[in-house]
């Protein structure tokens, strides 16, 4: 089974003081082998660690992604990018983000039926392809 993390998740994971932290880390040790960041995430999570605690600490992520300590699933654009177009365009009264649509998509190509996410606004809404909806954790 494969469990995609969003990026609230990942920054849930990294700060310590964050309010979902205590939670993030309790799923994260109990599925950790389960867990894959996907591609589109990093970007977003590496400018929002930059920002709120510094220039280290997305250092440190950028090494551990590099090294190995998560695992990324990559974002296929001939297939996921159009799926995230479609469902940017069927959401767009939510709004739906692109980085949201893509980990959607991606979550219904690799069969992933559970996404990490402390969001609770957009991915209860979306209806993916391959079940009835997404189980969110934590």
């Amino acid at each position: 089974m494969i469990v995609l993390a969003d990026t609230g998740a990942v920054l849930g994971l990294l700060k310590r003081d964050d309010v979902w932290h205590e939670r993030v880390v309790g799923f994260w040790e109990s599925a950790a082998a389960e867990i894959r960041l996907p591609e589109p995430i990093l970007a977003e999570v590496c400018y929002l660690l930059g920002r709120q605690v510094g220039q280290r600490a997305e250092a440190a992520f950028v090494r551990a992604v590099a090294d190995g300590e998560f695992l990324l699933e990559d974002l296929e654009a001939s297939e996921d990018v159009p799926r995230a177009a479609d469902l940017l365009q069927t959401y767009h009264d939510v709004p739906l983000g692109f980085v949201d649509a893509a980990v959607a998509a991606i979550a219904e190509r690799v069969g992933a039926t559970t996404i990490l996410t402390t969001d609770r606004r957009h991915f209860p809404v979306i209806r993916p392809r391959h079940v009835p909806a997404f189980v969110l954790r934590p």
